[in-house]
């Protein structure tokens, strides 16, 4: 009798730990597949933001999977078809992830939805850059395409940067990147496009350009300035490559840069005096101003150097008189 309790408790045993193992198994397939961690059922409930956002962009992603045809991703509708748009799995077959995954997704219930998955999605629904952007804003992750895509220039950002010659002006994005710059821009500070594009960015030129660690007066000062406005801007971006790129490619090159960095000052953008020594005209002090184009991403502003005293601006306009340089 004893014998038998025995061997049927060490079957129940048994066929407990294979359940588990099964189901551990099952859980750890979908959660590579997806290259996400998840909250599964029974958990404690997130901070109220966290679940308010997840239900978003549950929402958003069932109305855009609702929105789009079978026809339109190479699919057959069939005869019996009762679903507007496509099925869940159908989505999650065409990104290439997990159909449990992709369910969790659209239930609110998934903590962390990596950028590897939200583009597969985004691509699956068709979703245009607008549509991304609120995904990716949904899910608190950073879009690793977003900065590669956003480069360029308004026209009528570029029309107002030529305009305000003979002051020099400059359009760039919040880590400091030159998108373009005016003729005046070009002749005190040097021209942006004869450099790599990777080199046009005003942080990196100041810490390592030869030219501008001997004209700026104020270089060491500014640096400072500029690194501890470039952390307190990394505060919303610290998931963004782009950031973290620039940031590690300074770390690489610099000990100056880095010893700063290390400081963890943060500052605000605001205006102030820059001393700067032309070869030809001398003395130039400027005025930094910025007007930032749009508060949403990608973050544009107009940066102009207005002349702080009448001496700056005659020798600003007998700079403009030259040609060529």
């Amino acid at each position: 009798m004893d014998g038998t309790l025995e061997a049927m408790t060490t079957a129940t045993a048994t066929d407990a730990t294979v359940t588990t193992a099964t189901t551990t198994d099952a859980t750890v397939t979908d959660a590579t597949t997806a290259a996400v961690t998840a909250t599964p059922p029974g958990d404690p409930e997130p901070p109220r933001e966290a679940s308010v956002r997840r239900r978003e962009l549950a929402a958003f992603l069932r109305s855009r999977r609702e929105r789009v045809t079978p026809e339109q991703v190479g699919l057959v509708r069939g005869p019996r078809r009762r679903t507007p748009g496509l099925r869940r799995e159908e989505v999650a077959h065409l990104a290439a992830v997990g159909v449990t995954w992709y369910t969790w997704i659209e239930q609110g219930r998934a903590t962390h939805v990596s950028a590897q998955v939200l583009d597969a999605v985004a691509r699956a629904l068709l979703l245009d850059a607008t549509e991304r952007a609120h995904l990716f804003t949904l899910a608190g992750t950073a879009d690793p395409r977003a900065g590669a895509e956003c480069t360029g220039a308004p026209a009528s950002a570029l029309r107002i940067v030529e305009r305000l010659a003979p002051y020099p002006a400059s359009l760039q994005n919040a880590r400091y990147d030159v998108l373009a710059a005016n003729r005046p821009f070009a002749q005190l500070f040097g021209d942006p496009a004869e450099l790599p594009p990777d080199d046009r960015n005003c942080l990196w030129l100041l810490a390592t350009s030869e030219r501008w660690k001997r004209d700026f007066l104020d270089r060491d000062e500014m640096l400072r300035d500029m690194i501890a406005k470039y952390r307190a801007g990394m505060a919303e971006h610290v998931a963004d490559p782009l950031w973290q790129g620039r940031l590690d490619r300074l770390m690489r090159v610099s000990a100056e840069f880095r010893a700063l960095w290390e400081r963890h000052e943060v500052a605000p953008m605001s205006p102030h005096v820059k001393r700067y020594r032309h070869p030809v005209v001398g003395l130039v002090r400027l005025e930094h101003r910025n007007m930032w184009l749009a508060p949403q991403a990608p973050a544009r502003r107009i940066v102009a150097y207005v002349p702080a005293d009448e001496d700056s601006e005659e020798r600003l306009e007998r700079l403009a008189g030259l040609s060529g340089e």
